[in-house]
């Protein structure tokens, strides 16, 4: 205790130090001036009596160092000390202080908004009880998780490693509350979904396994806790009301919890509707088709004490049995274990690796904030190296001088993290609230949270310490004696310095970001010009689901031949087409085993490729700009009573075929044996995503395999724009009550660019920061170089040495550091830029452009961080350096 309160003590009279300093001062001053007094009654001069007084005192200093360690504490002071110190001296230097602060909020800035992105997408655990045992099943020859309802019941039944498994889907559907009607995005759950993922209702309750009884059999929603409050104004009163679902009454049971919107992060659908209720949602019933692979994920949490390599050698077992049970359904059955949250391996394996990259790219960013400015505080010790001496000279520490200057910089690297900090959480909460895409409910919450916090803390404490540390060994050898008799011992010698490797790794680094950068703007514009196998300017895409408003069977085609009829009357419009999937805007395309038309054994092992099938009108290949290779289009005579025929894609001739040359007029089979006869061969196309390899399509007659999902591509002479009112228009006068989606067709393909865009975005901003910090590097150590060569470069100038040379002299390292930079970053920019391959379709390095756009914005840094420099070297007066010296 007694020591508890001798802390406290010192405690407080270090925060009453100033009170403390006065009285301890006015007390010296009394016993001096007292002995003093008494000297002079001694008889001593005054000038004797002072100095035989203060002799007898002792060390002031001493005595108040002595004072001040046992009434308070200590550190505490000093600290404050050279926190004070540190301050005047920023206060003189403005403009050092503004870049340094200006440079470490850029990097730390940006790791606090990658590293919180990687929090929200990989680090941080989804929003549902033990998220660390929750599973999603894939395959395991494919990053997929698509599986038939009859697979997910074998699987959720003959497992004994899960708790229990649930499945989803999402679909899109027309919601009418009464008031008024609109489109919204769904889950649809197994009865067992909310019990499998432990949840508890906001409100009301959940539907559970044992409200299925059988298709079509449990007509409930639960909302979303956001939807609830964006729709329904968090009206509690809104459990028990009955909604129409497309045309079909449905009773809203409860709400979820506030956080839970589903496992999938970025996805956040309106509510949830059980899957026994497809048909009356999505128009189609493949509750018992074992072919039809339309759950999207399969998921679970595991059993306790259960091992994922357990787990998946009991679903491997399960796919054995569904192999020999089902061969013709499930060849291949493997599975394997992936987290739901950025479903499995598709997404997370290219986001893992991408964010990976990104966060290395922030961390070289702020590595370089920190070289170049250990390179300005070195040159900034270094001008201060008579005061240093001054100060050693005179008694000081070395390692008090150290301290301070550590002070100092962890100093500086607190403002610049604060800075950072509070921009990066602005930038934050603004990609909390974006959605990038109007027609998806996919966004993100990425706010920082205590994880991001620590972390920027951590890179703001570990900058200061890292820069603070590059004049320590400046100050160790420093000889006070040499300084103070001949000034500087500063030399810029032939000898490698380790400011010198600083300012080449800072420059290795900027050269990697700006390689980086242009392979992936390249590579994005390549993007923007590539053939897709279909033309998408002036054309616009109309999307909608005739589900929506309850057509069903022979009125589906009827409907749809209607809306094209009344769409080709508006002005302006050359053809009209329709597809039942749009490449690379729909997604969730539906694969088909392909047979030779020998093959007897239609087993999956026996087929020769697997193919996507897509639904057309006769004009779609006109109104989409597909270029027919050979053979016919479809006409509206190739209805369910003819001849079951065909269009495929160079690949699918490649592959099933043997040759494009050898498809037309030959026959295949599907997996059900139908017979189809290929009538005509188109291009190839992008169908699933730009990075896909060119994949096998066969276009059928929309007549024989009828779709109620509608995408019409409308070309025209006029801009897309100019259409929108008059296609509505059109298309209200056929159905009032159809919910509709209209855009322009390259506008639709912002999905399948976002991954592109966002890498060249995002390394385009890194590439410009590299720039910025790489001129601030190369700036300092040139002005740094000018500044200690004076002398020589003034002996250099008075002997005759041209402007040329004394440019050589005084910038030669400095350029000579740029260009091996260069080198070493432009190699590391092209290993790294492979990374890009997986994200930004047609990202490649070995562009030539790109090599030459790398040396010559290297060299416009250079020149542009060396000419003040250069000016103020060639401006100099011998004469008046040489009076100086």
């Amino acid at each position: 205790m007694k020591s508890l309160k001798r802390f406290f003590t010192r405690l407080f009279n270090s925060a009453a130090q100033r009170a403390q300093e006065e009285r301890l001062r006015e007390e010296i001053a009394e016993h001096i001036a007292l002995q003093t007094a008494e000297n002079l009654r001694a008889g001593l001069s005054p000038v004797e009596a002072r100095r035989q007084a203060m002799l007898k005192f002792g060390g002031v200093e001493s005595m108040k160092q002595d004072y001040r360690a046992e009434r308070g504490l200590l550190f505490i002071e000093n600290l404050l000390q050279d926190v004070r110190f540190a301050l005047r001296r920023l206060r003189n230097s403005p403009g050092f202080t503004a870049v340094a602060i200006l440079t470490l909020a850029l990097g730390i800035g940006a790791n606090a908004v990658v590293f919180s992105v990687l929090n929200a997408l990989i680090l941080r655990p989804l929003n549902v009880p033990d998220a660390e045992s929750l599973y999603g099943i894939q395959h395991g020859n494919e990053a997929s998780s698509y599986q038939s309802y009859p697979d997910y019941v074998d699987l959720r039944d003959r497992n004994r490693t899960f708790e229990d498994l649930a499945a989803y889907d999402a679909a899109q559907v027309g919601l009418d509350t009464g008031e008024n009607s609109s489109r919204a995005w769904i889950i649809l759950a197994s009865g067992n979904y909310f019990d499998a993922l432990k949840l508890q209702p906001h409100l009301g309750r959940f539907f559970h396994a044992s409200d299925e009884h059988g298709s079509n059999s449990a007509p409930y929603i639960v909302l979303t806790h956001a939807y609830w409050h964006t729709r329904f104004q968090d009206d509690p009163g809104v459990v028990g009301r009955v909604v129409q679902l497309n045309k079909h009454p449905f009773t809203i049971l409860g709400v979820a919890p506030p956080d839970f919107h589903g496992t999938l992060l970025f996805f956040n659908p309106a509510f949830f509707v059980p899957i026994v209720n497809q048909e009356q949602v999505e128009g189609v019933n493949d509750l018992n088709e074992r072919g039809k692979r339309f759950v999207f994920m399969t998921l679970g949490h595991l059993k306790p004490g259960v091992t994922r390599a357990q787990a998946i050698a009991d679903l491997n077992s399960i796919g054995s049995y569904l192999e020999k049970t089902y061969p013709k359904d499930d060849a291949q059955r493997t599975f394997t274990l992936a987290r739901p949250s950025l479903y499995g391996d598709y997404l997370g394996q290219p986001v893992r690796a991408f964010m990976t990259a990104l966060m290395l790219l922030a961390g070289l960013i702020l590595l370089a904030a920190c070289a170049n400015l250990g390179g300005l505080f070195a040159a900034r010790a270094a001008d201060r190296s008579r005061e240093i001496a001054l100060r050693l000279a005179l008694g000081a520490g070395r390692l008090r001088i150290l301290r301070q200057l550590f002070t100092e910089a962890v100093l500086l690297s607190l403002m610049g993290g604060a800075v950072g900090l509070w921009g990066s959480v602005v930038l934050l909460h603004g990609l909390s609230v974006w959605q990038p895409f109007s027609k998806w409910p996919i966004h993100l919450s990425v706010n920082p949270d205590a994880n991001v916090y620590a972390v920027a803390l951590l890179l703001t404490l570990a900058s200061g310490f890292l820069f603070g540390a590059v004049p320590v060994r400046q100050v160790l050898r420093t000889d006070p004696y040499e300084i103070v008799k001949s000034g500087s011992t500063a030399r810029i010698g032939a000898r490698i310095t380790i400011r010198d490797l600083a300012l080449a790794a800072q420059i290795a680094i900027c050269a990697v970001l700006v390689t980086s950068s242009m392979v992936a703007v390249r590579g994005l514009i390549r993007s923007l010009h590539s053939n897709f196998g279909f033309e998408p300017h002036n054309a616009l895409l109309i999307d909608t689901d005739l589900t929506m408003s309850d057509y069903r069977g022979d009125a589906v085609p009827t409907m749809q031949k209607r809306m094209i009829d009344s769409l080709e009357r508006v002005p302006g419009v050359e053809s009209v087409g329709l597809i039942d999937t749009a490449p690379l805007v729909a997604g969730g395309y539906i694969g088909s085993l392909v047979f030779t038309d020998e093959a007897a054994d239609l087993r999956p092992s026996n087929s020769v490729a697997e193919a996507y099938v897509l639904s057309i009108s006769p004009e779609y290949f006109h109104a989409a700009g597909t270029a027919l290779l050979s053979g016919r289009t479809f006409t509206w005579h190739d209805d369910k009573d003819s001849p079951r025929v065909a269009v495929v894609n160079q690949e699918f001739a490649r592959k099933t075929f043997g040759s494009p040359t050898n498809a037309l007029g030959k026959y295949f089979k599907k997996k059900d044996g139908t017979r189809i006869q290929v009538v005509g061969l188109v291009e190839d196309g992008k169908y699933q995503s730009l990075t896909e390899d060119p994949q096998p399509a066969m276009f059928l007659p929309i007549l024989q395999s009828p779709s109620s999902q509608t995408y019409l591509a409308v070309r025209s002479s006029r801009e897309p724009g100019e259409l929108l009112a008059a296609v509505r228009t059109s298309l209200r006068a056929v159905d009032a009550g159809l919910p509709l989606y209209i855009e322009p067709w390259n506008e639709e393909l912002a999905t399948a660019l976002f991954g592109s865009r966002m890498a060249a975005t995002s390394l385009g901003i890194m590439g410009a920061m590299g720039a910025m910090l790489s001129i601030t590097g190369i700036f300092g150590l040139a002005a740094y170089s000018v500044s200690k060569r004076k002398r020589d470069l003034g002996i250099r100038m008075a002997l005759g040495a041209q402007p040329r040379e004394v440019l050589q002299a005084a910038l030669g390292r400095a350029f000579k550091l740029l260009a091996f930079g260069s080198a070493a970053g432009l190699l590391l920019g092209i290993l790294a830029s492979r990374v890009l391959a997986f994200v930004v379709y047609q990202a490649t390095p070995r562009d030539p452009l790109v090599l030459t756009g790398v040396v010559l914005i290297m060299a416009l840094l250079g020149l542009l961080a060396t000419w003040i420099p250069a000016r103020r070297a060639l401006s100099l007066d011998p004469l008046i350096l040489l009076r100086e010296e």
